[in-house]
């Protein structure tokens, strides 16, 4: 099938062309590369440089390319970014959003499949891991932009007979993360820094976990979505929390890492504890992660590595 995926030069949405690519779809990519990277893209796919929050622009590649699916990925995703500056946030996230949906509905695309957030809708959970059914309230505007995109897209299913999926990601990580940025990316700075011999610096007191989850994972879940899960909404995730201090030690032995971390001050909008429930995806996608942790980081040590002797080179 025709496939449109935004922010597809991004880390997590190049993985999912690769995947939709690999399967034999056809596939564009709509992106302004604010944040993405046109090596990331596969050069199989289509490129249409384009902003979201642009509706001429949105417009125009989705009459031109057509697609049965709109899988959407472009985004403002920094928690720190959301809370300095919520106005922009919602501007990418929301109003960005309802120009893909706008332009889906004019050009009678099938489905939407919307990259949601796991970890920063439900604030301090109640139970861990957390299912779907969790009350809403999160800590950050970043959260609420995503829970806010969720709820139109039940609109626009009711109003226009739009069909979605909603996928809510756990902490994905991998290889083609950003490394060069300082929020959000525990893995990657960890790891980029570690094989470096940089300093390290925790953020808080390390005992803070997250469900931490390989972007391949990722993929295949965006996968299994164009045939399943109409009008759902399912946790992609591995179900299991692991603290930061954990993290720092399973990356240090994989580095070869002998300095002890630096602790500074917690984030704003971070949550405390987070670990999501994917029964829901398992029974009614058929989806399960396949890679564990511990060769999940493996792996994207040896990236990172790679990258970093290139850079040197």
């Amino acid at each position: 099938m025709k496939i449109l995926v935004t922010g597809g030069a991004g880390f997590i949405g190049s993985h999912v062309v690769d995947a939709y690519i690999a399967a034999g779809h056809e596939v564009a990519v709509l992106d302004n590369l604010s944040s993405g990277r046109e090596e990331n893209v596969n050069p199989s796919a289509r490129v249409f440089r384009a902003d979201v929050r642009e509706l001429a622009q949105v417009q125009s590649a989705v009459a031109s390319f057509k697609p049965e699916v709109v899988n959407h990925h472009a985004a403002q995703s920094e928690v720190p970014k959301s809370v300095a500056d919520p106005g922009y946030d919602a501007q990418v996230n929301v109003v960005g959003g309802l120009n893909v949906l706008k332009a889906s509905v004019d050009n009678a695309v099938r489905k939407v499949i919307f990259s949601s957030t796991g970890g920063a809708l439900y604030g301090e959970p109640d139970v861990v891991p957390a299912d779907e059914d969790h009350p809403i309230r999160p800590l950050s505007p970043y959260g609420t932009s995503k829970y806010a995109f969720e709820q139109y897209l039940g609109t626009f299913e009711r109003t226009f007979g739009l069909t979605f999926t909603t996928l809510r990601y756990a902490n994905i990580y991998g290889a083609r993360q950003d490394f060069f940025a300082e929020e959000g990316r525990v893995v990657a700075i960890f790891a980029s820094r570690m094989i470096e011999d940089k300093p390290v610096t925790i953020d808080g007191d390390g005992n803070q976990s997250r469900d931490m989850l390989h972007v391949g994972d990722v993929a295949t879940a965006n996968l299994v979505a164009l045939n399943r899960g109409d009008g759902g909404t399912y946790h992609v995730s591995s179900g299991v929390p692991v603290t930061v201090n954990d993290l720092f030690r399973k990356l240090a032995l994989l580095t070869e890492y002998k300095r002890e971390p630096m602790l500074g001050p917690p984030r704003k909008g971070d949550v405390y504890r987070i670990a999501l429930d994917n029964t829901r995806a398992a029974e009614q996608l058929a989806w399960q992660p396949r890679i564990l942790l511990e060769e999940g980081l493996r792996l994207t040590v040896d990236y990172f590595r790679d990258q970093i002797a290139r850079l040197q080179a």
